[in-house]
């Protein structure tokens, strides 16, 4: 076995958050060489990519099937891959349905993994608990909820902290102001999302320019996306700026408002204190296997978080433009007194609280050095 540890990410937000991963275990020793599959993020950070995770990001159980033949392809490349180079560890980052392949060959292979950013088998799913039990060295959460729900079935994990307070750095932020008309756009990152969202996003744009005419609309793209995607789903009679995703949290925090798609970029919002509309939509039949089988009130991490809809979320059917026009003008309207936003502003700061200190990839590098260091 070389001493090499291999990362995984599936997903661009997973890619963020092992980046960070990847920087504090570098810190820690300075010798470790880090390789497997990541994006942009981690490729700066140092990870020898010899898989794209670019090429796996896709959302909706009807848009995986269609995409299911590469994906299997390059799940037997890593199988292959895992074999030959014969890692210290695996450490993989979220993205259950992808990783648990993944983690099987690994344990086949005597190789030990880590879950850094446990997955969220309790939004569904939960009898997956038992493969975590059987399968994965440690497991490590960044949610303050998961602890509760993994303790109920008898299974001890690692609360580290949330990495969004490191990557948004609110304190930084915090003296910033919102300019009063200015809009933000985050339609995601999957060109699926983009397809789906932006469209829609234009039309409320359209709506609300008609209410509010000062308004200022900006769209961020996400990082390695094509502008050309981006502005072929815009309607060419809404004026929009376009942002690039460098110091997006310095542009999160100068807005009145975001309209985002469901997803990290939620959590980093309410982390840079700014009000949020959250939009998703999937396939009509993929929404409707995801409602027969999904147990949580909510899909976005501040509400959850709280237990209660910070956000308002508008999914599905109710993703239109009526409707986020409607849930918009009270978060733009003038108030007769300030409660309205006095209230979200202590929701906010409550979010962040419970997120803990910055530092979270730190000490889960620390936690994962010190457990391989550990003798069997």
């Amino acid at each position: 076995m070389s001493g090499a540890l291999w990362i995984s990410a599936a997903e661009l937000s997973g890619d963020m958050h092992g980046a960070l991963l990847a920087q504090a275990l570098t810190a820690l020793d300075p010798s470790l060489t880090l390789l497997g599959t990541g994006g942009p993020h981690l490729r700066a950070a140092g990870l020898r990519c010899l898989f794209a995770a670019e090429d796996l990001s896709v959302m909706g159980i009807v848009e995986v099937v269609n995409r299911l033949p590469r994906i299997l392809r390059m799940l037997s490349a890593m199988k292959v891959a895992l074999a030959q180079h014969r890692p210290r560890a695996l450490i993989v980052i979220d993205a259950p349905d992808f990783h648990f392949r993944l983690i099987k060959a690994a344990r086949a292979l005597n190789i030990p993994v880590y879950y850094y950013i446990s997955p969220k088998v309790w939004a569904w799913r939960p009898g997956r608990v038992l493969f975590l039990r059987r399968h994965v060295r440690r497991l490590i959460s960044i949610l303050p909820f998961e602890q509760e729900f993994y303790r109920n079935f008898g299974l001890e994990i690692d609360y580290v902290g949330n990495p969004v307070v490191d990557l948004v750095r609110y304190p930084s932020l915090a003296h910033l102001l919102p300019e009063p008309n200015l809009i933000g756009l985050f339609p995601g990152s999957r060109r699926r999302e983009i397809t789906s969202l932006l469209p829609v996003f234009g039309r409320t744009a359209r709506l609300l320019l008609r209410r509010l005419p000062d308004l200022v609309f900006a769209c961020v793209r996400a990082p390695g996306l094509d502008d050309a995607l981006l502005r072929a789903n815009w309607p060419d009679d809404v004026p929009v700026r376009w942002e690039n995703p460098e110091n997006r949290w310095r542009f999160m925090r100068r807005c009145r408002l975001l309209i985002a798609a469901s997803g990290t970029v939620t959590l980093e919002s309410a982390v840079a204190g700014v009000p949020t509309l959250v939009a998703y939509k999937v396939s009509p039949l993929s929404f409707r296997i995801g409602k027969a089988m999904i147990r949580i009130p909510y899909v976005s991490l501040p509400n959850l978080i709280l237990g209660r809809e910070v956000f308002p979320e508008l999914l599905q059917d109710a993703c239109n433009e009526e409707s986020l026009a409607g849930a918009a003008l009270p978060w733009l309207a003038p108030q007769e007194d300030s409660s309205f936003s006095d209230g979200v502003r202590r929701d906010l700061d409550e979010i962040r609280r419970r997120l803990g200190e910055p530092g979270s990839p730190g000490r889960a590098a620390a936690l994962i050095l010190e457990d391989l260091a550990q003798p069997g």
